[in-house]
Order: C-alpha cells, then structure tokens, then sequence
C-alpha cells in the first residue's frame, strides 16, 4: 500500500495514525516533492475510477491562474488536466492511497482509509 501526502496536510496526518493504529504497512510518497509522472497519476484515477478534475483542489492559488474553473471537463481535455496535475502537484487532493488488491481511495475520511484495510 502507498499513500500520497503532504505533511502539512492535518487529513494526511489522520490517515497516517489510522493507518499505524491498523498496523498496516505502507509506503509514504511525499507526492509535492516527488510528483507522480503523467503515465502514473492515469493510472492512480483508473483505480479511483474518478477523472483528474475530480481530484482538483479548485481553492488553491494556482487552480485560479490556471482558470480550471472555465477548463472543459470532458474526455477530450483529459490529457490537459493531467498535464496540469502532473506540473502543479499542490492540485492534487490528498491523502491517495492505493492498496494492494489494486483499488484506490481518497482517504479524507477515517471510513474511506479503512475501506483499504478490508
């Protein structure tokens, strides 16, 4: 199991400690430090089963230069989305965790981080 964080991040932070309470094991990637490629964050929404503007934090400095707001979300300006993620990683909503069995959550909840723990 990995999980992308930012340790700033207190939602990050809870998932951390749930995970250590569980005893689960698992890797932390740092993902502002060391961004997940293009080829990696695709494969990260196919086992979310979400699109890269439904991962987006809209509220962050960048998302407003960039105008995400006003970007098409359809699956033709997907590869841009990714783009746009994969250069400003601080869009990415955390923490990600991806287990073994090959699934995928955001964990901002304590249920959505034990879904990964079944």
């Amino acid at each position: 199991m990995e999980i992308w964080i930012n340790p700033a991040c207190s939602k990050c932070r809870s998932a951390l400690s749930l995970l250590d309470a569980e005893g689960a094991e698992y890797t932390v990637r740092r993902y502002l430090e060391d961004p997940p490629t293009a080829v990696e964050l695709a494969a990260v929404l196919g086992r979310l089963g979400l699109e890269p503007w439904d991962i987006v934090r809209a509220g962050e400095a960048v998302a407003v230069e960039l105008g995400l707001k006003t970007w098409a979300r359809e699956a033709g300006e997907r590869e841009r989305w990714i783009a746009a993620l994969v250069e400003h990683p601080i869009l990415i909503q955390r923490p990600i965790i991806t287990a073994d069995d090959d699934t995928a959550v955001i964990g901002r909840t304590p249920e959505a981080v034990r879904s990964v723990l079944d």
